[in-house]
């Protein structure tokens, strides 16, 4: 295992002229306001906790654990984990392996003109896995050496994950107008990416409903405005169809060739809802005439407790190939976090018809197949800001007779992890 990949870490700073709250914000659990001036929320005015992946909105009351400072005119703020892991993947199409996965983002926001600048990084030494990256039953997606799909493996992420500016500007008390410039950028579809939101960054396995959802998060080339009205949120984007190619450490070409729209209302600082419907132009490089629609919902409720937080969220996503099918997937996710103990779950269904490749006489039959992961990490304070935890999970699936063959009878998977994570 590559130790740079194990001990990396995800920073981010952040930072507004519209002020939130100080004392409402310090109370907020994971919440470390440093000497750094009070942040607010980046496309208008709310509480920065709404932000999160992209330009996607998560409940207010969600806890941003964070060490936030200022350097010179900009305001900052220091986050970030890192995975290592042991992964063994039950049944015939299964396999074992150990890597590491991990982030490092950083953001800075300061006043210019009228309006707000942010600017934001996210790099991640997936790429040290290697370009098949982990076993992963029933996931599917992009492939590892431009000729064949990745099937039962989860691809690794991109060195560069996002290079983003936002601007925005006041248009009266309540309103306000945004523009975010990504290469790469996360566009206005699908809800906050799994891996930024509560309900889902403390289990370390990929849902198998990520390209139904959120897999356009790693976009290279992504223009989108909107506009906020405090509740509501309004945006379309225009952006790079096809997912990043086998090359992980470089940048794939911009093409600006689909689009989006998303609406997303908090009605109370415990919910987040979003709708969203996108056009993506020739996604899999395997599959270049085939375009997709998609769409998705989403409901994320976060619930604050005495000692920690719960959150869950429940999302649906459809993506209709053209030529081809609509096929559906459903996720439902929780996570609790109490003192240093953290519990999570993950149910999904999702309709798949790319399990079996060239040559099956399965080959393009849809499959509705359905997963449980049962998660749990202990975390022990190492020093000022930095917990170790050390945590399982293991999942069971549900599979139709058709494949049973192929997977076993009853398949079942775990991780047995340790991670390092500002606190």
């Amino acid at each position: 295992m590559k130790l740079a990949g194990f001990v990396c870490l995800a920073m981010a700073c952040a930072g507004a002229p519209r002020l939130a709250s100080a004392q409402a914000m310090s109370d907020m659990p994971g919440m470390d306001m440093g000497s750094g001036p009070m942040m607010a929320g980046a496309l208008g005015s709310y509480s920065m906790m709404r932000d999160a992946s992209g330009t996607a909105w998560q409940p207010d009351s969600t806890p941003m654990e964070g060490i936030q400072g200022a350097l010179g005119g900009w305001s900052t703020m220091l986050h970030g984990y890192a995975f290592g892991i042991y992964d063994n993947q039950g049944g015939p199409r299964g396999g074992d392996k150990a890597f590491s996965e991990s982030m490092l983002m950083a953001m800075a926001q300061r006043p210019a003109g009228r309006g707000t600048l942010t600017l934001r990084t996210m790099l991640s030494l997936d790429p040290l896995m290697g370009p098949d990256g982990y076993p992963l039953l029933l996931q599917t997606g992009e492939t590892a050496n431009g000729r064949t799909p990745l099937i039962d493996r989860q691809h690794p992420h991109n060195l560069f994950m996002e290079l983003a500016a936002t601007y925005s500007v006041p248009v009266s008390k309540d309103i306000s107008t945004f523009f975010y410039v990504g290469y790469p950028g996360e566009p206005a579809l699908g809800p906050v990416t799994f891996m930024h939101r509560f309900s889902g960054m403390d289990d370390p396995e990929a849902p198998i409903s990520h390209h139904w959802l959120d897999s356009t998060h790693i976009t290279f080339g992504v223009i989108t405005w909107g506009v906020v009205r405090g509740a509501w949120k309004l945006e379309g984007s225009i952006f790079t169809g096809r997912e990043p190619d086998q090359y992980r450490w470089s940048f794939d070409p911009v093409r600006l060739d689909s689009g989006s729209a998303r609406l997303s209302w908090n009605p109370d600082p415990n919910l987040a809802l979003q709708v969203s419907y996108g056009y993506l132009k020739s996604p899999e490089q395997l599959e270049p005439n085939v375009d997709q629609r998609r769409t998705t919902a989403s409901a994320t409720y976060n619930r604050p407790l005495a000692r920690g937080n719960w959150q869950t969220t429940l999302a649906w996503g459809q993506d209709q190939d053209q030529p081809g099918t609509a096929l559906n997937a459903y996720l439902l996710e929780s996570t609790v976090h109490w003192d240093r103990h953290t519990l999570f779950a993950r149910a999904e269904n999702v309709e798949k018809n790319d399990l079996f490749g060239a040559g099956s006489p399965l080959q393009g039959r849809v499959f509705d197949v359905s997963k449980l992961s049962i998660g749990y990490i202990y975390d022990v304070p190492v020093a000022k800001h930095l917990n170790l935890g050390l945590g399982a999970l293991g999942s069971v699936y549900g599979l139709p007779s058709a494949i049973a063959p192929f997977y076993g009878s009853q398949p079942a998977s775990y991780m047995t992890f340790a991670r390092l994570a500002l606190r």
